[in-house]
């Protein structure tokens, strides 16, 4: 059999060789050598190899002395055309920013100013506390009333005089305060300038105004209300519930953030502009809510002599009671008035504002800046003393609820 194999194996023609010339190849030892010389070669390159590369390429260079080129003959490259994404502004540059209406979607583009000449700085408040300077701060406000910060200018108590006091309005009732008196705060003025220019023309001088701090006009419209006679507050942007979908702006004050943030955030809007009564809040539902977050404003807002008002948009709002614990000036709106922004709803809320004034003595409405809001607030204004009520100013009531 096996010759009949070598027969088939052997070419046509060729006689078979012999079985002694064939050889056969040892395939098993062969095979555990090779594996024995691989294992080897691996361990002495783990062994003694130099693996600082990671068997990542590596390239030697040589290194020598650095020649330096005549820079008149180094080409100047060509300038490059400037991209459409506007620069972060510098250190005190004004800046553009966007604040967007998580309810509506709508978005606002307005300019934050660097510097004002109007505001104190932080050097000249320095030299006013120092006694080597002289004061050339805006009409109205007290140098003796400001204070340095890393931001500009904030207000400050100083020798028993307070904001709160100093920059009240007069009460027009006079000494007959037994008159039913109501206080309306329309809030949102500094964004918009033709509603703003707009209420501060056709809204009584003694309706209070609420200025959010990032207009670029907000430091001028603030000195004509305050000129006007309007008493005003600093509106700080304060983190809703639905944050970030709904964003008050830079600096937003968060329930999330640390105390020294947040009081760092709050002296930068006090720093926007001067001359106002107290704070109240923009936006806010969540931090109001927030019992520390709350109390490092109403520290800070009771050492400046600061009063601070609550809308009433805010049923989890902790202010009234921090603001008392505090000696914080307050008062909190009894009601909305353009909650349901038509005339006959905002008529109906302000005939309600005068019922509570008649039953209370006083009476604190709120309300936003919109064309029909104020068009409603100076019509009905204009008749309201014919009705035994008077307008009076906010301080008015904070002033007489920090005294009782």
């Amino acid at each position: 059999m096996g010759e009949a194999i070598d027969d088939l194996n052997t070419p046509l023609g060729q006689d078979a060789p012999p079985r002694s010339a064939r050889r056969r190849i040892p395939v098993l030892p062969v095979l555990t050598g090779l594996f024995g010389l691989c294992l080897a070669v691996f361990a002495g390159f783990a062994l003694f190899g130099d693996g600082r590369g990671g068997g990542e390429p590596a390239v030697l260079v040589a290194i020598g002395e650095a020649s330096h080129p005549d820079p008149a003959s180094v080409p100047v490259p060509a300038p490059v055309a400037a991209a459409a994404v506007p620069e972060p502004a510098a250190a005190g540059g004004q800046r553009t920013v966007t604040i967007i209406d998580g309810s509506s979607g709508a978005r606002k583009s307005i300019t934050i100013p660097a510097t004002d000449p109007d505001i104190v700085t932080p050097e000249a408040a320095q030299g006013l506390a120092r006694g080597t300077a002289t004061p050339a701060a805006a009409p109205g406000i007290d140098p003796r009333l400001q204070e340095a910060s890393r931001h500009g200018a904030i207000p400050i108590a100083a020798g028993g005089a307070t904001p709160v006091r100093a920059y009240a309005a007069a009460d027009p009732r006079g000494a007959a305060t037994g008159t039913p008196a109501v206080v309306v705060v329309v809030s949102g003025l500094g964004i918009s300038a033709a509603q703003t220019t707009e209420a501060i023309r056709r809204l009584p001088g003694a309706v209070t105004l609420g200025f959010a701090p990032y207009g670029q006009g907000v430091r001028k419209w603030t000195a004509e209300a305050r000129a006007a006679g309007h008493e005003i507050l600093l509106q700080v942007p304060m983190e809703p519930f639905d944050y970030p979908d709904n964003d008050p702006g830079p600096q937003t004050l968060l329930a999330s953030s640390s105390a020294a943030q947040n009081l760092d955030r709050l002296h930068w809007h006090m720093s926007r502009f001067a001359g106002y009564v107290g704070l109240a809040p923009f936006m806010g539902a969540r931090l109001t809510a927030d019992n520390a977050a709350m109390q490092t404003v109403m520290s800070d807002a009771a050492r400046r002599g600061l009063g601070y008002f609550d809308d009433g948009r805010a049923a989890r709002s902790v202010a009234a009671r921090l603001a008392e614990a505090g000696g914080v000036p307050f008062a909190r709106a009894d009601l909305v008035i353009d909650q349901v922004a038509t005339a006959g709803d905002i008529d109906a809320a302000l005939a309600t504002l005068e019922r509570l004034a008649r039953e209370r003595g006083t009476a604190v409405g709120a309300a936003t800046l919109a064309p029909v809001t104020i068009d409603r607030i100076a019509a009905w204004a204009a008749t309201l003393a014919d009705r035994g009520i008077a307008l009076v100013p906010l301080t008015t009531a904070m002033l007489k609820s920090k005294s009782s």
